[in-house]
């Protein structure tokens, strides 16, 4: 390795920095020595040329197979589906004798599925209640999720958030903490509490 770019506007080559890093401790005198960038961070690229400068071996390996820059939605969904087409098969919560699991689901310790279907490749995170709901294929689930009387398909929910009757989601990211909920108080209306870059599509 002799040099690297930041985001340059002509490339020298189709490598890219995949974000994977392995340092021993001199990675803490590269950090000490760089000044910040001009948006005032200090970039790791800018440690790893100052190893390279200094006459450290820094050494690459080109990653073969899928590599996906999750930072997007549409992107973060595609890696859920690649993924999830390896899973193997398991359940280790329960699931009640009125619902139906079909396919690779992985249910997860502490996690209840009623009076429901979850269709694989599927995961259903630790603790997280199901209930008369339809899991569909490439959903994955995080821990200490709630779903009621709701449809979910080609999503993903991350931890403690909740769906409650809220229709059907397609290819949602759902953040921590997050509620999808139907409110019953007049006037009916959509209502959104967006954080920033945020999108929504009303069907």
């Amino acid at each position: 390795m002799v040099q690297l770019i930041e985001k340059p506007e002509d490339p020298p080559s189709d490598l890219a920095v995949v974000g994977v890093y392995l340092f021993d401790p001199q990675i803490h005198t590269a950090v000490r020595s760089i000044e910040p960038s001009a948006r005032g961070e200090l970039e790791i690229t800018d440690a790893i040329q100052w190893l390279v400068d200094h006459g450290h071996r820094v050494r690459h390996e080109i990653l073969q197979g899928w590599w996906i820059d999750t930072g997007k939605k549409d992107p973060l969904l595609e890696s859920n589906r690649l993924v999830l087409d390896t899973i193997v098969p398991r359940c280790e919560g329960s699931v009640d004798d009125e619902s139906r699991i079909e396919g690779r689901v992985v249910i997860e310790p502490g996690a209840e599925i009623v009076r429901s279907t979850v269709r694989g490749p599927t995961i259903i995170g630790e603790r997280t209640r199901v209930v008369d709901s339809y899991i569909g294929p490439y959903t994955s689930i995080a821990s200490d999720c709630e779903i009621v009387d709701s449809e979910l398909e080609h999503s993903v929910l991350l931890d403690r958030s909740r769906v409650i009757s809220a229709g059907r989601l397609n290819d949602s990211l759902i953040g921590r903490d997050a509620e999808v909920l139907r409110s019953e108080a007049a006037p009916r209306a959509t209502r959104v509490m967006l954080g920033d870059h945020s999108r929504v599509e009303l069907g």
